[in-house]
């Protein structure tokens, strides 16, 4: 499964460098020099005949922090033209490079989307569609038997159990949660 870490913003200077949104806890890690990050295909428009085409992978020359932003360079990547035609892509890693958390408490939003969420009586309430990353803590998105979705706080008072080899999350929902 790939994991999208990134996707490249519009270029920086003149020299190839391109701003990075990121989409991962580990910028450090995922952007470090040498790291080899799968580009996913269809995220830009196809390139005009005889126009730059975007690799299927692009190699980590540096990265860098810059007024809040990710600056980063690509080998091959030379000029401002080229970093242009990556404008859009999307950056992803395989999941299976990706280490498991150290602390069993923690998890990585792959394993968690798909998962059936139900309550401690064991009533189904639907399945988490992905995770949102707020300010004040993670979001599990439900999405419910009749297609609605519902936001529920990734906190152990509301998630007091996330079973992933048995593929459910427990969740102790306070009244009126769902009707929101």
């Amino acid at each position: 499964m790939l994991l999208i870490v990134g996707r490249i913003g519009k270029p920086h200077g003149i020299r190839g460098e391109v701003t990075v949104e990121v989409r991962t806890d580990e910028p450090e890690a995922r952007f470090a020099p040498g790291s080899v990050l799968v580009t996913e295909p269809g995220a830009v428009a196809p390139p005009a005949p005889g126009a730059y085409r975007v690799p299927d992978k692009l190699t980590i020359e540096s990265a860098r922090w810059h007024q809040g932003r990710l600056l980063v360079a690509f080998e091959g990547v030379l000029d401002r033209d080229v970093a242009e035609a990556l404008r859009g892509t999307l950056l992803g890693v395989d999941s299976a490079d990706v280490a498991p958390p150290a602390d069993p408490e923690e998890f990585l939003d792959h394993q968690l989307v798909g998962l059936a969420v139900v309550t401690p009586a064991g009533e189904r309430l639907g399945e988490v569609a992905r995770i949102d990353h707020a300010p004040a803590s993670d979001l599990l998105v439900l999405r419910r038997p009749d297609g609605r979705t519902a936001l529920i706080p990734f906190v152990k008072a509301i998630v007091p159990e996330v079973d992933v080899p048995g593929g459910r999350v427990v969740v102790e929902l306070p009244g009126g949660l769902l009707d929101l």
